[in-house]
Protein backbone atom coordinates (compact mmCIF):
# COMPACT_ATOMS: atom_id res chain seq x y z
CA UNK A 1 0.00 0.00 0.00
CA UNK A 2 2.64 2.58 1.05
CA UNK A 3 5.13 1.22 -2.23
CA UNK A 4 1.19 2.14 -4.23
CA UNK A 5 1.23 5.57 -2.63
CA UNK A 6 5.09 6.06 -3.35
CA UNK A 7 4.78 5.24 -6.75
CA UNK A 8 1.53 7.31 -7.00
CA UNK A 9 2.88 9.85 -5.45
CA UNK A 10 5.99 10.22 -7.77
CA UNK A 11 3.62 10.31 -10.85
CA UNK A 12 1.88 13.28 -9.37
CA UNK A 13 5.16 14.93 -8.40
CA UNK A 14 6.11 14.42 -12.60
CA UNK A 15 3.00 15.60 -13.96
CA UNK A 16 2.84 18.70 -12.06
CA UNK A 17 6.58 19.28 -13.34
CA UNK A 18 5.14 18.84 -16.76
CA UNK A 19 2.75 20.90 -16.37
CA UNK A 20 4.67 23.73 -14.96
CA UNK A 21 7.24 23.27 -17.81
CA UNK A 22 4.52 23.52 -20.58
CA UNK A 23 2.94 26.45 -18.53
CA UNK A 24 6.33 28.54 -18.41
CA UNK A 25 7.05 27.57 -22.06
CA UNK A 26 3.51 28.56 -23.40
CA UNK A 27 4.02 32.01 -20.97
CA UNK A 28 7.37 32.67 -22.27
CA UNK A 29 5.99 31.92 -25.91
CA UNK A 30 3.24 34.58 -25.03
CA UNK A 31 5.56 36.88 -24.09
CA UNK A 32 7.70 36.54 -27.40
CA UNK A 33 4.77 37.04 -29.62
CA UNK A 34 3.61 40.36 -27.53
CA UNK A 35 7.13 41.73 -27.87
CA UNK A 36 7.13 40.81 -31.22
CA UNK A 37 3.75 42.49 -31.82
CA UNK A 38 4.88 45.67 -30.19
CA UNK A 39 7.89 45.94 -32.47
CA UNK A 40 5.57 45.29 -35.14
CA UNK A 41 3.28 48.30 -33.71
CA UNK A 42 6.31 50.70 -33.02
CA UNK A 43 7.67 50.35 -36.36
CA UNK A 44 4.43 51.10 -38.19
CA UNK A 45 2.89 53.82 -36.22
CA UNK A 46 4.70 56.72 -36.78
CA UNK A 47 5.38 59.76 -34.24
CA UNK A 48 1.83 61.67 -35.27
CA UNK A 49 1.82 65.56 -35.56
CA UNK A 50 -1.89 65.09 -34.86
CA UNK A 51 -4.46 62.20 -34.09
CA UNK A 52 -8.07 61.93 -35.20
CA UNK A 53 -10.53 60.26 -33.28
CA UNK A 54 -13.23 58.75 -35.61
CA UNK A 55 -16.60 58.16 -34.42
CA UNK A 56 -16.12 54.30 -36.39
CA UNK A 57 -13.75 53.73 -33.85
CA UNK A 58 -10.41 54.25 -36.00
CA UNK A 59 -7.57 56.44 -34.90
CA UNK A 60 -6.03 58.88 -37.29
CA UNK A 61 -2.63 59.91 -37.00
CA UNK A 62 -1.02 62.61 -38.82
CA UNK A 63 2.20 61.81 -40.00
CA UNK A 64 4.62 64.34 -41.38
CA UNK A 65 4.69 63.21 -45.02
CA UNK A 66 8.33 61.74 -45.22
CA UNK A 67 8.30 60.20 -42.25
CA UNK A 68 5.66 57.61 -43.46
CA UNK A 69 6.19 53.81 -43.65
CA UNK A 70 6.83 53.77 -47.61
CA UNK A 71 10.66 55.59 -46.40
CA UNK A 72 11.13 52.85 -44.45
CA UNK A 73 12.31 51.22 -47.61
CA UNK A 74 15.87 50.92 -48.22
CA UNK A 75 15.48 52.23 -51.91
CA UNK A 76 13.90 55.27 -50.60
CA UNK A 77 15.83 56.16 -47.63
CA UNK A 78 17.33 59.34 -50.05
CA UNK A 79 14.21 59.53 -52.28
CA UNK A 80 12.60 63.02 -53.75
CA UNK A 81 8.94 63.00 -53.07
CA UNK A 82 6.98 63.46 -56.32
CA UNK A 83 4.17 65.84 -55.12
CA UNK A 84 2.11 65.45 -58.57
CA UNK A 85 2.20 63.91 -61.66
CA UNK A 86 4.27 64.83 -64.46
CA UNK A 87 1.00 63.47 -66.89
CA UNK A 88 -2.39 62.77 -66.28
CA UNK A 89 -4.31 60.40 -68.80
CA UNK A 90 -5.80 61.85 -71.83
CA UNK A 91 -9.38 62.38 -71.25
CA UNK A 92 -9.60 62.86 -67.96
CA UNK A 93 -10.54 66.06 -67.40
CA UNK A 94 -13.15 65.27 -70.27
CA UNK A 95 -14.55 62.40 -68.12
CA UNK A 96 -14.72 64.60 -64.99
CA UNK A 97 -16.43 67.85 -66.44
CA UNK A 98 -18.86 64.94 -67.81
CA UNK A 99 -18.93 63.10 -64.40
CA UNK A 100 -19.14 66.76 -62.11
CA UNK A 101 -22.30 67.25 -64.26
CA UNK A 102 -23.85 63.64 -63.37
CA UNK A 103 -23.27 63.94 -60.17
CA UNK A 104 -23.78 67.31 -58.85
CA UNK A 105 -27.09 66.36 -56.80
CA UNK A 106 -25.64 63.38 -54.89
CA UNK A 107 -23.62 64.22 -51.84
CA UNK A 108 -19.74 63.48 -52.39
CA UNK A 109 -18.96 59.91 -51.03
CA UNK A 110 -16.66 60.99 -47.29
CA UNK A 111 -14.52 59.16 -44.53
CA UNK A 112 -16.15 59.07 -41.41
CA UNK A 113 -12.96 60.23 -39.42
CA UNK A 114 -13.63 63.61 -41.38
CA UNK A 115 -16.56 64.24 -39.48
CA UNK A 116 -13.92 64.63 -36.39
CA UNK A 117 -11.12 66.50 -38.27
CA UNK A 118 -8.68 67.12 -40.77
CA UNK A 119 -4.74 66.52 -40.86
CA UNK A 120 -2.97 69.36 -41.62
CA UNK A 121 -0.89 70.20 -44.73
CA UNK A 122 2.75 68.61 -45.23
CA UNK A 123 1.09 65.30 -43.23
CA UNK A 124 -0.66 62.26 -44.44
CA UNK A 125 -3.66 60.67 -42.81
CA UNK A 126 -2.96 56.76 -41.61
CA UNK A 127 -5.36 54.57 -39.61
CA UNK A 128 -3.99 53.58 -36.48
CA UNK A 129 -2.72 49.84 -36.28
CA UNK A 130 -3.60 48.53 -32.47
CA UNK A 131 -2.46 45.66 -30.83
CA UNK A 132 -5.47 43.37 -31.14
CA UNK A 133 -5.27 44.12 -35.24
CA UNK A 134 -2.14 42.17 -35.37
CA UNK A 135 -2.89 39.76 -33.10
CA UNK A 136 -5.74 38.67 -35.19
CA UNK A 137 -3.39 38.01 -37.96
CA UNK A 138 -1.60 33.90 -38.31
CA UNK A 139 1.18 36.11 -37.64
CA UNK A 140 2.94 38.93 -37.29
CA UNK A 141 4.58 38.22 -40.72
CA UNK A 142 1.69 37.80 -42.28
CA UNK A 143 -0.19 40.63 -40.50
CA UNK A 144 -1.42 42.98 -43.39
CA UNK A 145 -0.92 40.88 -46.50
CA UNK A 146 -3.49 38.53 -48.44
CA UNK A 147 -2.60 34.66 -48.95
CA UNK A 148 -1.27 33.49 -52.22
CA UNK A 149 -2.95 33.93 -55.59
CA UNK A 150 -6.14 36.61 -55.04
CA UNK A 151 -6.20 38.11 -58.24
CA UNK A 152 -8.35 35.49 -60.83
CA UNK A 153 -6.86 33.73 -63.49
CA UNK A 154 -9.36 33.62 -66.26
CA UNK A 155 -7.90 32.49 -69.28
CA UNK A 156 -6.92 28.17 -69.27
CA UNK A 157 -3.07 28.78 -69.51
CA UNK A 158 -3.49 30.93 -65.94
CA UNK A 159 -5.70 28.89 -64.60
CA UNK A 160 -3.20 25.84 -64.84
CA UNK A 161 -0.63 27.97 -63.42
CA UNK A 162 -3.05 29.27 -60.46
CA UNK A 163 -4.55 25.62 -59.87
CA UNK A 164 -0.85 24.07 -59.74
CA UNK A 165 0.13 26.92 -57.32
CA UNK A 166 -2.69 26.70 -55.11
CA UNK A 167 -2.61 23.10 -54.67
CA UNK A 168 1.11 23.44 -53.84
CA UNK A 169 0.37 25.65 -50.92
CA UNK A 170 -1.71 23.45 -49.25
CA UNK A 171 -5.10 22.82 -51.37
CA UNK A 172 -7.67 25.38 -52.77
CA UNK A 173 -7.65 28.83 -51.66
CA UNK A 174 -11.10 29.14 -51.52
CA UNK A 175 -11.28 32.68 -53.04
CA UNK A 176 -14.16 33.14 -55.90
CA UNK A 177 -14.48 36.44 -57.93
CA UNK A 178 -16.90 37.40 -60.75
CA UNK A 179 -14.50 39.72 -62.84
CA UNK A 180 -14.58 41.40 -66.18
CA UNK A 181 -11.30 41.56 -67.51
CA UNK A 182 -8.83 42.19 -71.24
CA UNK A 183 -5.20 40.95 -71.78
CA UNK A 184 -3.40 40.24 -74.95
CA UNK A 185 -2.06 44.00 -74.78
CA UNK A 186 -0.09 46.73 -72.70
CA UNK A 187 -1.22 48.64 -70.28
CA UNK A 188 -0.72 51.48 -68.60
CA UNK A 189 -3.60 52.16 -66.34
CA UNK A 190 -7.08 51.70 -65.91
CA UNK A 191 -10.26 53.50 -64.05
CA UNK A 192 -13.66 52.36 -63.00
CA UNK A 193 -16.92 53.54 -61.30
CA UNK A 194 -17.72 51.04 -58.49
CA UNK A 195 -20.83 50.56 -56.84
CA UNK A 196 -20.59 51.08 -52.95
CA UNK A 197 -22.28 48.34 -50.68
CA UNK A 198 -22.07 46.65 -47.42
CA UNK A 199 -21.81 42.93 -48.01
CA UNK A 200 -22.51 40.58 -45.19
CA UNK A 201 -19.84 38.03 -44.40
CA UNK A 202 -20.21 35.13 -42.97
CA UNK A 203 -17.27 34.17 -41.06
CA UNK A 204 -14.35 36.80 -39.79
CA UNK A 205 -11.76 34.92 -41.49
CA UNK A 206 -13.98 35.95 -45.05
CA UNK A 207 -13.73 38.89 -46.59
CA UNK A 208 -16.03 40.69 -49.67
CA UNK A 209 -14.13 43.17 -51.94
CA UNK A 210 -14.41 44.97 -55.25
CA UNK A 211 -11.66 46.38 -56.83
CA UNK A 212 -9.58 46.98 -60.15
CA UNK A 213 -6.82 44.52 -60.46
CA UNK A 214 -3.62 45.79 -62.61
CA UNK A 215 -1.72 42.48 -63.73
CA UNK A 216 1.81 41.75 -65.27
CA UNK A 217 3.83 38.62 -65.02
CA UNK A 218 1.89 35.25 -64.75
CA UNK A 219 0.02 33.21 -62.24
CA UNK A 220 2.56 31.25 -60.72
CA UNK A 221 5.11 33.05 -58.51
CA UNK A 222 5.98 35.95 -60.46
CA UNK A 223 2.80 37.58 -60.45
CA UNK A 224 2.77 41.34 -59.87
CA UNK A 225 -0.36 43.02 -59.22
CA UNK A 226 -1.32 46.66 -58.25
CA UNK A 227 -5.29 46.46 -56.37
CA UNK A 228 -7.74 48.90 -55.31
CA UNK A 229 -11.08 49.45 -54.52
CA UNK A 230 -13.53 48.89 -51.47
CA UNK A 231 -13.58 46.03 -49.36
CA UNK A 232 -15.35 44.61 -45.79
CA UNK A 233 -12.53 42.56 -44.13
CA UNK A 234 -13.03 41.74 -40.48
CA UNK A 235 -10.31 40.08 -39.33
CA UNK A 236 -7.98 42.96 -41.34
CA UNK A 237 -9.63 45.38 -39.13
CA UNK A 238 -12.00 44.48 -36.75
CA UNK A 239 -15.27 45.34 -37.79
CA UNK A 240 -17.96 45.20 -40.75
CA UNK A 241 -17.52 48.30 -42.66
CA UNK A 242 -17.02 49.09 -45.94
CA UNK A 243 -13.54 50.83 -46.51
CA UNK A 244 -11.29 52.35 -49.26
CA UNK A 245 -8.21 49.61 -49.69
CA UNK A 246 -5.14 49.56 -51.69
CA UNK A 247 -2.83 46.38 -52.26
CA UNK A 248 0.33 45.21 -54.25
CA UNK A 249 2.84 42.51 -54.66
CA UNK A 250 5.65 41.59 -56.77
CA UNK A 251 6.16 37.84 -56.35
CA UNK A 252 2.66 36.75 -56.08
CA UNK A 253 1.96 37.57 -52.81
CA UNK A 254 4.17 35.77 -51.10
CA UNK A 255 7.02 38.35 -49.45
CA UNK A 256 6.38 41.31 -51.12
CA UNK A 257 3.55 43.99 -50.74
CA UNK A 258 0.77 44.78 -48.26
CA UNK A 259 -2.44 46.45 -48.08
CA UNK A 260 -2.33 50.01 -47.28
CA UNK A 261 0.39 51.38 -45.65
CA UNK A 262 0.71 48.91 -43.37
CA UNK A 263 4.51 48.16 -44.93
CA UNK A 264 7.10 50.37 -47.07
CA UNK A 265 5.73 50.48 -50.51
CA UNK A 266 2.97 53.15 -51.59
CA UNK A 267 3.81 57.15 -50.98
CA UNK A 268 0.80 58.92 -49.95
CA UNK A 269 1.22 62.68 -50.83
CA UNK A 270 -2.71 63.68 -49.90
CA UNK A 271 -3.71 64.41 -46.66
CA UNK A 272 -7.54 64.16 -47.23
CA UNK A 273 -8.44 60.65 -47.65
CA UNK A 274 -6.72 57.56 -45.32
CA UNK A 275 -6.33 54.25 -46.73
CA UNK A 276 -8.07 51.57 -44.86
CA UNK A 277 -10.13 54.08 -43.55
CA UNK A 278 -14.30 53.44 -43.56
CA UNK A 279 -16.62 55.63 -46.68
CA UNK A 280 -20.31 56.51 -46.64
CA UNK A 281 -22.87 56.58 -47.39
CA UNK A 282 -23.53 52.87 -48.68
CA UNK A 283 -25.85 52.30 -51.62
CA UNK A 284 -29.48 50.91 -49.72
CA UNK A 285 -31.25 48.11 -51.88
CA UNK A 286 -33.99 49.70 -53.72
CA UNK A 287 -32.98 52.99 -53.00
CA UNK A 288 -30.64 55.62 -53.18
CA UNK A 289 -26.79 54.28 -55.05
CA UNK A 290 -23.31 55.33 -54.51
CA UNK A 291 -20.30 55.25 -56.06
CA UNK A 292 -16.89 55.71 -56.16
CA UNK A 293 -14.22 56.59 -59.01
CA UNK A 294 -10.59 54.80 -58.95
CA UNK A 295 -7.99 55.61 -61.14
CA UNK A 296 -4.77 53.84 -61.59
CA UNK A 297 -1.98 54.67 -64.59
CA UNK A 298 1.44 55.16 -65.18
CA UNK A 299 3.18 58.06 -65.59
CA UNK A 300 5.16 58.28 -69.02
CA UNK A 301 7.75 60.16 -67.76
CA UNK A 302 8.85 59.01 -64.02
CA UNK A 303 7.41 55.52 -64.76
CA UNK A 304 5.58 55.81 -61.13
CA UNK A 305 2.03 53.84 -61.11
CA UNK A 306 -0.39 56.97 -59.39
CA UNK A 307 -3.63 56.52 -57.67
CA UNK A 308 -6.67 59.09 -57.98
CA UNK A 309 -10.02 58.60 -56.10
CA UNK A 310 -13.34 60.43 -56.96
CA UNK A 311 -12.69 63.45 -59.21
CA UNK A 312 -9.64 65.37 -57.27
CA UNK A 313 -7.98 63.43 -54.75
CA UNK A 314 -4.64 62.11 -56.20
CA UNK A 315 -3.61 59.86 -53.28
CA UNK A 316 -0.11 59.07 -54.33
CA UNK A 317 1.96 56.64 -55.84
CA UNK A 318 4.08 53.04 -55.96
CA UNK A 319 7.50 53.63 -57.20
CA UNK A 320 7.96 51.56 -60.26
CA UNK A 321 11.18 50.01 -58.68
CA UNK A 322 8.92 47.80 -56.40
CA UNK A 323 7.56 45.81 -59.30
CA UNK A 324 9.47 43.53 -62.56
CA UNK A 325 7.17 43.21 -64.83
CA UNK A 326 4.87 46.46 -63.73
CA UNK A 327 8.32 48.35 -64.44
CA UNK A 328 7.06 48.55 -67.94
CA UNK A 329 3.47 47.89 -68.38
CA UNK A 330 0.76 45.36 -67.53
CA UNK A 331 -0.21 42.31 -69.53
CA UNK A 332 -4.08 42.06 -67.70
CA UNK A 333 -6.69 44.15 -66.05
CA UNK A 334 -9.45 42.93 -64.23
CA UNK A 335 -12.08 44.90 -62.60
CA UNK A 336 -14.81 42.94 -60.21
CA UNK A 337 -15.59 41.50 -57.14
CA UNK A 338 -14.01 38.77 -54.51
CA UNK A 339 -14.74 36.41 -51.40
CA UNK A 340 -13.39 34.38 -49.66
CA UNK A 341 -15.15 30.79 -49.27
CA UNK A 342 -13.62 29.37 -46.46
CA UNK A 343 -17.03 26.52 -46.92
CA UNK A 344 -18.25 26.56 -42.97
CA UNK A 345 -19.69 22.87 -42.04
CA UNK A 346 -18.40 21.88 -45.53
CA UNK A 347 -20.98 23.86 -47.00
CA UNK A 348 -20.33 26.97 -49.21
CA UNK A 349 -20.34 30.58 -47.07
CA UNK A 350 -23.47 32.65 -47.40
CA UNK A 351 -20.94 35.93 -47.69
CA UNK A 352 -21.86 38.13 -49.97
CA UNK A 353 -20.31 39.90 -52.68
CA UNK A 354 -21.41 43.07 -54.05
CA UNK A 355 -24.59 44.09 -52.93
CA UNK A 356 -25.45 39.90 -52.48
CA UNK A 357 -27.64 39.92 -55.41
CA UNK A 358 -27.38 38.34 -58.51
CA UNK A 359 -26.52 40.69 -61.42
CA UNK A 360 -29.96 40.37 -63.23
CA UNK A 361 -31.73 42.22 -60.68
CA UNK A 362 -30.62 45.00 -62.27
CA UNK A 363 -30.01 49.04 -60.93
CA UNK A 364 -30.61 49.59 -57.35
CA UNK A 365 -30.31 46.15 -56.46
CA UNK A 366 -27.61 44.28 -57.87
CA UNK A 367 -24.00 45.99 -57.83
CA UNK A 368 -22.13 47.68 -60.73
CA UNK A 369 -18.99 48.70 -62.02
CA UNK A 370 -19.30 51.02 -64.97
CA UNK A 371 -17.42 53.55 -67.76
CA UNK A 372 -14.63 50.96 -67.25
CA UNK A 373 -11.64 52.15 -69.21
CA UNK A 374 -7.67 51.21 -69.83
CA UNK A 375 -5.03 53.84 -70.62
CA UNK A 376 -2.95 52.51 -73.67
CA UNK A 377 0.26 53.18 -74.89
CA UNK A 378 -0.58 56.91 -75.78
CA UNK A 379 -1.44 57.44 -71.93
CA UNK A 380 -5.28 58.09 -73.34
CA UNK A 381 -7.95 56.82 -71.79
CA UNK A 382 -10.41 54.74 -73.92
CA UNK A 383 -12.99 51.97 -73.43
CA UNK A 384 -11.97 48.27 -73.46
CA UNK A 385 -11.57 46.22 -76.86
CA UNK A 386 -12.64 42.35 -76.25
CA UNK A 387 -13.77 42.69 -72.65
CA UNK A 388 -14.29 38.53 -71.13
CA UNK A 389 -16.14 37.64 -67.90
CA UNK A 390 -15.34 35.12 -65.66
CA UNK A 391 -16.66 33.21 -62.53
CA UNK A 392 -15.92 30.23 -60.81
CA UNK A 393 -19.35 29.24 -59.67
CA UNK A 394 -22.16 31.23 -61.44
CA UNK A 395 -24.68 29.97 -59.42
CA UNK A 396 -22.61 31.63 -56.04
CA UNK A 397 -21.70 34.99 -58.18
CA UNK A 398 -22.30 36.05 -61.59
CA UNK A 399 -21.43 38.79 -63.72
CA UNK A 400 -22.95 40.31 -66.71
CA UNK A 401 -21.25 43.11 -68.76
CA UNK A 402 -22.76 45.27 -71.19
CA UNK A 403 -22.56 49.13 -73.18
CA UNK A 404 -24.24 52.14 -73.36
CA UNK A 405 -23.93 56.15 -74.17
CA UNK A 406 -23.84 56.95 -70.27
CA UNK A 407 -22.26 53.74 -69.17
CA UNK A 408 -19.90 52.93 -71.77
CA UNK A 409 -18.68 49.17 -70.85
CA UNK A 410 -20.48 48.23 -68.08
CA UNK A 411 -20.93 44.72 -65.62
CA UNK A 412 -23.19 43.58 -63.12
CA UNK A 413 -21.57 41.75 -60.46
CA UNK A 414 -22.07 39.53 -57.46
CA UNK A 415 -24.57 37.41 -55.19
CA UNK A 416 -25.31 35.82 -52.33
CA UNK A 417 -22.76 33.03 -51.67
CA UNK A 418 -24.88 29.83 -50.24
CA UNK A 419 -28.36 29.15 -51.45
CA UNK A 420 -30.40 26.33 -53.45
CA UNK A 421 -28.60 26.24 -56.56
CA UNK A 422 -24.99 26.98 -54.48
CA UNK A 423 -25.04 24.72 -51.60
Amino acid sequence: MAAHISVSHGWLVLLLCLFLMVTGLSGVEGRTQRSAVHRHLKRINKPAVKTIQSPDGDMIDCIPISQQPAFDHPFLRNHTIQMRPAFHPDGLFELKEKEEEKEKEKPMLQQHWHISGRCPEGTVPIRRTREEDVLRAASVRRYGRKWRRNAAAPDPLSMSLSTDMEMGSGGASGHQHAIAYVQGDKYYGARATINVWQPRIEQSSEFSLSQIWILGGSFGQDLNSIEAGWQVSPDLYGDNNTRLFTYWTSDAYQATGCYNLLCSGFIQINNDIAMGASIYPISNYGGSQYDISILVWKDPKEGNWWMQFGRDYVLGYWPSFLFSYLADSASMIEWGGEVVNSEPDGLHTSTQMGSGQFPEEGFGKSSYFRNIQVVDESNNLRAPKGVGTFTEQSNCYDVQSGSNGDWGTYFYYGGPGKNPNCP
